[in-house]
């Protein structure tokens, strides 16, 4: 599942003071947006992706 979002170091951020770990911020060859991954407290991977 993924969560669009406008700013994806501040959503990073915010799960950070939860002390929530995301891997590394990456760009999408195709469209140029930022995104990441971090896991929900089941392990199952869900991810943000940066909007305009």
């Amino acid at each position: 599942m993924a969560f669009r979002v406008k700013n994806v170091e501040q959503a990073v951020a915010f799960l950070a003071s939860f002390a929530t770990e995301c891997e590394p911020i990456r760009v999408d060859e195709l469209t140029g947006k930022r995104f990441t991954f971090f896991r929900d407290p089941d392990g199952l991977p869900l991810e943000f992706y940066e909007i305009d």
